[in-house]
C-alpha cells in the first residue's frame, strides 16, 4: 500500500470544498469541484457589478486582475507578462494556432506533426488546413512505453515542419508525454517549427515549468485540475512568440489603432480580448492562489497516491482492464470491462453519487483506434478525495460488472 506523503490536511481541504458533502467527485479531469474561495470571489465581484456597474467594477478590480496573471506566472515559473487570459484551453490554443497560420504561408509543402493522442479540437483545425490548403498532417509514433517517441519526432523534422503539437497529459490514457524532452529535441535540431503544448490536463495536478518545457505556447483551462470556474483559461506565450507573432483577428485590448495604422501590445495581453467575464477570471485567480498555497509538489503527491491506489484496486476486479500507459503516470485513471459497457458503469456510478466520465474515440481517434478501445471509464481524483471514496468506487464497479 502506498503512503500519502503530501502533508496536506485532507479534512481542511474537504471543508474548503462544499461539494464534498453532496457527491464523491472523481471527475476532476472533466470539471473539478472548486474551493469555496473561488465561488465567494466571483460572487463578490458580481455584487460589485450589480451595485456599481460592470465597467466601474472592472476599474476597481484592475490591480487584482493583473495579479491573476502574475499568480499564473508563478504557477508556471514564468512572468505574468507572458500570460494571456482566455475563456478556455481551446480558446487559447485557437488564438495561438491562428496567429501561427496568419504569419505563415501554409500549403502543400507545409508539414504539421501531432502526438498520436492529440485531442480532437487540436487536430480538426489542422485537418481543415489539409482539406482546403493541402497541408500535411502527420502523427508522431509512440515509443515502447506508450508516450510520444522523441527519437521518432527528431527523425521526422525538416525545414517543412511548421508546427509541432503535443498534449502533455492526454485525457484518455493516464500517460505523461515528455514535453520538455521534445522541447530540447526541437532546440537541438535548430527547428523553426512552432511548438504548441496542450497542458489543460497537467497544469493544476503537476508542477509545470513553462521555460523548461520550451514551448512557444502552453494552453490551459481553468475548470479542470486548477479548480477554477468554467469559462476560464489561460496561455503561456514565449518570448519568441511575442516577438514574431500577432493574433488574428486583432482586438482593441491587444492592439492600438494609431493614426498611421496599428501597433500591438508587447506582452501576452495582445492575445486577449477585451470582453470577458471578469468575475470568473478573479475566481480563476483565487483557484490558482489556493493551489500555490498548497504547493504543487504536495498536490502532485496527493493525487499520485490516490491514482496509484485506484489502479491497484481496479486491477483486482475480474474483467477490468486498466488502460493507462507510460512509466510515469498522471492522476487520470482509465479502464474498461470485457463484458460490461463503459456507459453502463458510468451511469451506475453516477446513480450511486459518484461522478466519473466516459471517453469515446471521437475525442482522439488515432489513439483509441491504435489501442483498440471503443469506450472507457475515466476516474480522476483530486486532493480533496479520500481513499474511502476510491474504495467505494471500486466496490461499486465490482458490483456493476458481476
Amino acid at each position: 500500500m502506498a503512503n500519502d506523503e503530501s502533508g496536506l490536511d485532507v479534512a481542511q481541504l474537504r471543508a474548503d470544498t462544499l461539494g464534498c458533502s453532496e457527491v464523491d467527485h472523481l471527475n476532476n479531469a472533466g470539471s473539478a469541484l472548486p474551493p469555496s474561495i473561488v465561488v465567494d470571489t466571483m460572487i463578490e465581484h458580481l455584487r460589485l457589478e450589480e451595485m456599481k456597474g460592470g465597467y466601474e467594477a472592472h476599474a476597481r478590480a484592475a490591480e487584482r486582475l493583473d495579479a491573476v496573471r502574475h499568480s499564473i506566472g508563478a504557477l508556471l515559473d514564468t512572468s505574468g507578462s507572458n500570460i494571456a487570459l482566455s475563456t478556455s484551453a481551446t480558446d487559447s490554443w485557437d488564438r495561438a494556432f491562428s496567429a501561427i497560420t496568419f504569419a505563415g504561408d501554409f500549403g502543400p509543402d507545409t508539414r504539421i506533426l501531432a502526438s498520436s493522442s492529440e485531442y480532437a479540437s487540436n487536430v480538426l483545425p489542422v485537418m481543415q488546413l489539409a482539406r482546403h490548403h493541402g497541408v500535411q498532417l502527420e502523427f508522431i509514433p509512440d515509443d515502447n512505453n506508450g508516450v510520444t517517441d522523441v527519437a521518432a519526432l527528431e527523425s521526422m523534422l525538416d525545414d517543412d515542419v511548421a508546427v509541432v503539437l503535443i498534449n502533455h497529459c492526454p485525457s484518455q490514457n493516464g500517460l505523461i508525454n515528455p514535453v520538455a524532452a521534445i522541447g530540447h529535441a526541437l532546440a537541438r535540431a535548430q527547428s523553426n517549427a512552432w511548438y504548441l503544448v496542450d497542458a489543460c490536463q497537467s497544469v493544476g495536478q503537476l508542477p509545470v515549468d513553462a521555460i523548461s518545457v520550451g514551448a512557444d505556447f502552453l494552453s490551459v483551462t481553468g475548470r479542470k485540475f486548477v479548480r477554477g470556474p468554467r469559462g476560464t483559461g489561460f496561455m503561456y506565450c514565449s518570448a519568441r512568440a511575442l516577438a514574431e507573432l500577432e493574433p488574428f483577428p486583432a482586438d482593441l485590448h491587444g492592439a492600438n489603432w494609431d493614426p498611421d495604422g496599428y501597433s500591438m501590445r508587447t506582452d501576452a495581453q495582445r492575445f486577449e480580448a477585451w470582453e470577458k467575464s471578469y468575475a470568473t477570471l478573479l475566481g480563476l485567480g483565487a483557484a490558482v492562489d489556493y493551489a500555490l498555497a498548497l504547493g504543487m509538489d504536495a498536490i502532485r503527491m496527493r493525487i499520485d497516491f490516490l491514482a496509484y491506489e485506484l489502479r491497484l484496486l481496479l486491477a483486482e476486479v475480474s474483467g477490468v482492464r486498466v488502460l493507462d500507459r507510460g512509466i510515469e503516470k498522471s492522476g487520470i485513471v482509465t479502464f474498461n470491462h470485457e463484458r460490461v459497457e463503459a456507459a453502463e458503469i458510468v451511469a451506475g456510478l453516477k446513480n450511486s453519487g459518484i461522478n466519473v466520465s466516459m471517453g469515446t474515440p471521437e475525442y482522439s481517434q488515432v489513439d483509441y483506434i491504435a489501442h483498440r478501445v471503443s469506450s472507457l471509464v475515466r476516474v480522476s481524483p483530486h486532493v480533496f478525495n479520500t481513499r474511502e471514496e476510491i474504495e467505494r468506487c471500486v466496490t461499486l464497479v465490482r458490483g456493476l460488472t458481476n
